[in-house]
């Protein structure tokens, strides 16, 4: 099952629920700033489904709250021709449903899809197979919408190393020309599965500030996914933002996380990169993880796929989900969380969306 499998399949097993609603735990407060927020999640797959799109599925989209959300394309390995393929079928979704979709290709359609009460698809990318070395696709895709990019998937590619490779290999000459281009071009680089030397060297390549879209602390549990300090900091200070994941990755194995092991995770990325750099990249699908048998059996067929190809990371034995968080509506639950930590609705609302809106605008313009 690869990611455009994974989404087309999670409309299926949405038609079975109904439109959900708030955790009923969230206090008003939380609710009312939810509402009025930006809400931005920067890794997160709306239900896809055949045509005509489905109104059960539409429910679901529009009662999220959720205005926008960058998708991960392409899966870990598609090829040129695929990525076309599955490009070309996101915008026939949108263009089917032009009352529910939005392509965010400009900053200001991020305001217009809150304006306009659509959802705002964000098109992305985390391998560079499809690439296959031409720096002269990043134009290309860039054309067709896909706005923030990677330089490898966990391991490496023609541009760097991923997470699961050898933690010194640097950023390839190649990759400092991608990077070129995708700066002159206004493609965020994104780091979230980038290996430590090539995360620095990136860093220190790019002209425009870089996103790390989802990840964890690796001070809160060491693992390959989870970023160290030394490195959200320099994401921070570059001037870009840090997602932190709702993944199993969170805690050690064979722990379930929970609300409170993510909230560990967020407030030590507040402390480290400061309230201007930090967000949420779900990592997830809009529909709550399915745990029936068949989902189950599903996901361990998918796992055993990853480990097969080498790019499954370790610990990569749970369900993908934090407990409290397995619902459409989990930022709200965040923005509650945050408030009921003392944190202010100001600091709330930029976690919300408005740190990784502020940080694109600035990569775009």
């Amino acid at each position: 099952m690869n990611r455009r499998d994974l989404i087309v399949s999670s409309g299926a097993a949405a038609l079975t629920l109904s439109a959900p609603a708030a955790a009923s735990s969230v206090s008003s407060r939380a609710r009312a700033l939810y509402k009025r927020a930006l809400v931005f999640d920067a890794n997160l797959a709306p239900p896809f489904g055949d045509f005509p799109y489905p109104d059960e599925l539409a429910a679901i989209v529009r009662s999220s709250g959720v205005h926008a959300a960058k998708t991960s394309f392409a899966g870990t390995n598609a090829t040129f021709e695929e990525a076309i393929f599955e490009i070309a079928y996101v915008q026939r979704v949108i263009e089917s449903r032009p009352d529910l979709f939005l392509q965010i290709r400009v900053a200001s359609d991020f305001a217009r899809a809150k304006a306009e009460k659509r959802y705002g698809i964000l098109f992305s990318f985390e391998s560079t197979d499809m690439l296959d070395g031409k720096v002269e696709r990043i134009s290309v895709f860039r054309n067709l919408g896909v706005r923030i990019m990677q330089l490898s998937y966990n391991l490496t590619s023609q541009f760097g190393s991923g997470v699961l490779a050898d933690p010194a290999l640097k950023l390839t000459e190649l990759g400092r020309k991608a990077i070129e281009a995708m700066n002159s071009d206004g493609v965020a680089l994104d780091l979230s599965h980038a290996g430590p030397a090539t995360t620095k060297d990136a860093i220190a390549a790019s002209t425009k500030p870089v996103l790390i879209t989802h990840a964890g602390c690796a001070a809160i549990h060491k693992h390959p996914r989870n970023k160290t300090d030394e490195q959200l900091k320099a994401v921070a200070d570059k001037g870009g933002v840090v997602g932190i994941y709702d993944l199993p990755y969170l805690t050690p194995s064979p722990k379930q996380p929970t609300l409170d092991d993510y909230m560990a995770h967020m407030t030590h990325a507040l402390n480290i990169c400061g309230e201007n750099h930090v967000g949420i990249g779900s990592d997830s699908l809009m529909t709550p993880f399915d745990t029936s048998p068949e989902g189950m059996a599903a996901y361990n067929k998918e796992t055993e796929r990853r480990k097969a190809t080498g790019v499954a990371a370790p610990e990569e034995d749970r369900p993908l989900y934090v407990e409290g968080l397995n619902l459409p509506r989990r930022i709200e639950v965040i923005v509650d969380a945050l408030l009921k930590r003392g944190y202010s609705e100001r600091v709330a609302e930029k976690i919300a969306g408005a740190n990784f809106a502020r940080a694109l605008t600035e990569i775009w313009g």
